[in-house]
């Protein structure tokens, strides 16, 4: 493939979005749009990346954070003209240009080859016009490419309100997305001119022109899904659900159960080994890697999370960055973890938080317990050593560490590092007093029943 550069316009203000967050911005699968189709970009190893800005400009810049070119199309007058704004950033660039929209995030980097390799073709298409076929042809232009509508050379493009009745009877409709020689694209840019309606310069318009010059261009086509725009919170519901939908049923193909796949919700970077079985109601944040034979219960949430095999978590368990579970490990039913490793065969069945802490192998972690990691300023480290045992509504106070086969009293708060197999007993004196509830039953009796009387 010859040299490529893609740029992406992001300049839209995104109104109905409704948002102090650019649009593009907004998560999808737990992560930006605009991520998701830079993420693809970059597989191509293009050798330049320029994104078109407008509104929100600084908040674009700190996302891509030096990773591609930023310039402004001020004012906004048009897709054609904020592709002319990537001229100068293109100086001296002669090869493939791909025009991507930043509010269209799942376009594949298969598909963006294919168009490239399209332009490339003995035939010399001036452009390639990226096309789909959804449900619902009236919201978009149509890509007539012969009389008879087959074929990949482009006849004319037309909008839906301007098309006739046999064009609007064409399904193929313009995703927006191009790809175009740079040499061309500026040139044919040149002479759009903005005698329309709306006064702005339209990108499809180098299509007609190309025409016009007795070239001709083409299409490549793929599935809507690839080329949803996303321009309201209810359109980005929507393509959420849609990828949801996606990776469940890829998920489910590749080795996993789950029981309930709609309540089940993925991120972008989920990873699964086989024989996982996940439960229902389930949440996958960010970060989150599964081995083989895991069984994750119904309503746990992880995030940052790595599962080594035979683990089980749940149900009601929350992972948090940095939680780990060794082979054979179980974080029980409303345990929360951060920052912290459960060592091979370890276990915290219930009702604990580990934070910054360390759990050997072997070792069981009580009802209740809790490592306090936090003095109001600093974070401290708790280190469990391997078999050890720790009894239930125990209070860690970090720094400490508790020693090999060590056995730590149900109740305790220790605050002293405690050896191996040593016994640890942190509690206060136990105060009896004989008959001392009997007289304070009948005192509280008499009282209430005299209040009754008055």
């Amino acid at each position: 493939m010859s040299d490529i550069a893609a740029i992406v316009l992001a300049a839209g203000k995104g109104t109905r979005m409704k948002s102090d967050t650019h649009k593009v911005l907004h998560p999808i699968a737990g992560r930006p749009m605009l991520l998701h189709l830079m993420d693809a970009v970059d597989a191509l190893e293009p050798a330049a990346k320029v994104v078109v800005v407008g509104d929100k400009a600084e908040q674009l810049e700190a996302a891509l954070g030096g990773s591609a070119r930023l310039v402004r199309q001020e004012p906004q007058l048009g897709t054609g003209h904020a592709v002319q704004q990537a001229e100068g950033a293109l100086a001296g660039f002669s090869g493939d240009v791909l025009i991507l929209y930043g509010d269209v995030p799942f376009v594949p980097a298969e598909t963006m080859r294919a168009m490239v390799e399209r332009l490339n073709a003995p035939d010399a298409p001036a452009v390639v016009v990226l096309t789909f076929e959804p449900e619902d042809t009236q919201a978009y232009g149509r890509v007539i490419c012969d009389p008879e509508g087959a074929g990949d050379r482009i006849e004319k493009m037309v909008e839906h309100k301007d098309a006739n009745e046999a064009e609007r009877a064409c399904r193929r409709c313009n995703s927006g997305l191009m790809a175009v020689k740079a040499r061309d694209l500026f040139a044919l840019l040149a002479r759009v001119t903005n005698d329309n309606a709306a006064g702005e310069y339209y990108l499809p318009d180098i299509v007609n022109l190309a025409n016009a010059d007795g070239r001709h261009s083409a299409v490549v086509d793929t599935d809507p899904f690839f080329v949803a725009g996303i321009n309201s919170r209810g359109e980005l519901a929507a393509l959420e659900r849609q990828w949801q939908d996606r990776r469940r049923a890829q998920v489910m193909a590749d080795g996993v159960s789950l029981a309930a796949p709609e309540t089940v919700w993925f991120s972008w970077d989920t990873q699964f080994g086989r024989d996982v079985t996940v439960e229902p109601n389930v949440v996958f944040g960010p970060g989150v890697k599964v081995a083989d034979k895991v069984r994750i219960r119904a309503f746990c949430h992880l995030e940052g999370a790595t599962l080594a095999s035979g683990t089980e978590i749940g149900p009601y368990a929350r992972l948090r960055p940095g939680a780990v579970l060794e082979e054979g490990a179980k974080a029980g039913n409303f345990v929360e973890m951060k920052k912290a490793t459960l060592g091979k065969g370890a276990k915290a069945n219930h009702l604990t938080y580990l934070g910054d802490a360390e759990v050997g192998a072997g070792a069981n972690i009580g009802a209740g317990t809790i490592t306090c990691n936090y003095d109001g300023y600093f974070k401290y480290k708790t280190v469990i050593g391997e078999r050890a045992f720790i009894g239930s509504n125990s209070s860690l106070i970090a720094p400490v560490r508790i020693g090999a086969d060590a056995i730590v009293a149900a109740g305790s708060a220790v605050t002293r590092d405690v050896a191996d197999g040593e016994l640890r007993m942190v509690r206060a004196e136990q105060l009896v007093k004989p008959g001392w509830a009997d007289r304070f039953h009948d005192a509280m009796r008499k009282k209430k029943a005299a209040e009754k009387k008055r």
